[in-house]
């Protein structure tokens, strides 16, 4: 079976604030084990997690391990005060700020830089974000930045100018991506960056009741058309579900993600996204620069 490129073991895909509240005091093994032997019974024995500011991230890479499972971090994510991520990063307003923060993620062994450079998508109104990204002369300087310290940088990003910015820093992985224009698109799969669309955190709201369901499938299609888009001009997709997020269950998100793949990519998907995951391992590993 095949990895899942983008979980949140902290989170349970329920409700976020009770699930960060059972870790607040500390990395809780027996809320972290049964969720990895969920993904060693799936067969996957590849994860990367898109961080968390208690330390359940760095935890379970540890006890990962132990499993036999591949496990890669980034410690926490950064996002800039003000801006979407205070609910799981931590905050710089200042470069100086970020560059005390890229000295935490080294010393917690931290495995690449997250960072936080849009909001989510509105699911009551197609096209919108909860808020914008940060202006494109930021994004490209927090990237140059990780990558002269010698990080992969992971970025969650929406909205196309966010997106387009961070492709033109060189930033090895797009988290999410939605609403890229075919140009844009077209600059992904040029780029040679990695982009992991986390359908299923759209898919699984359907019929949920709580986002109107024509505005969830408008959302999915433009994510599907793009990922198809991608695909065919050869640019790199990972399987990443974004696990633990609403109605995204550990295990269990990352089939549905899966199969969401497969509804936009048809044959071959297989070795597409193995080649993808092979290209995600090399990128996304402990920098040993000192």
């Amino acid at each position: 079976m095949l990895g899942d490129c983008h979980i949140h073991m902290i989170l349970d895909g329920v409700y976020y604030r009770s699930a960060i509240d059972r870790h607040r005091q500390g990395p809780v093994d027996s809320l972290i084990r049964p969720i990895l032997s969920c993904y060693q019974k799936l067969g996957i024995s590849f994860l990367r997690d898109g961080g968390d500011a208690w330390g359940v991230c760095s935890r379970a890479k540890v006890l990962a391990e132990q499993m036999g499972i591949d496990y890669r971090q980034p410690g926490f994510p950064i996002y800039k005060a003000g801006h979407y991520g205070s609910f799981l990063g931590r905050a710089y307003e200042t470069l100086a700020d970020y560059r005390r923060l890229l000295h935490q993620v080294r010393q917690s062994r931290g495995d690449f830089v997250k960072l936080m450079i849009s909001g989510i998508m509105d699911f009551t109104t197609f096209g919108r974000l909860s808020c914008p990204g940060l202006p494109s002369q930021e994004i490209m300087e927090l990237i140059h930045i990780a990558h002269q310290e010698g990080f992969a940088v992971m970025v969650h990003a929406n909205g196309d100018e966010t997106i387009s910015a961070a492709l033109g820093a060189g930033v090895d992985s797009v988290e999410h991506g939605a609403y890229m224009t075919p140009e844009t698109r077209s600059q992904l799969a040029e780029s040679g960056a990695i982009w992991v669309p986390t359908l299923a955190t759209v898919g699984n709201l359907l019929g949920s009741g709580r986002y109107p369901d024509q505005v969830l499938r408008a959302i999915l299609e433009s994510q599907l058309e793009a990922v198809a888009q991608v695909s065919a001009l050869g640019g790199h997709i990972a399987l990443g579900s974004d696990a633990g997020a609403w109605r995204v269950p550990h295990g269990q998100g990352t089939l549905d993600e899966y199969a969401l793949l497969r509804q936009a990519m048809g044959p071959g998907l297989d070795r597409h996204l193995q080649a993808s995951q092979a290209l995600m391992a090399s990128r996304f590993q402990v920098c040993e620069k000192p």
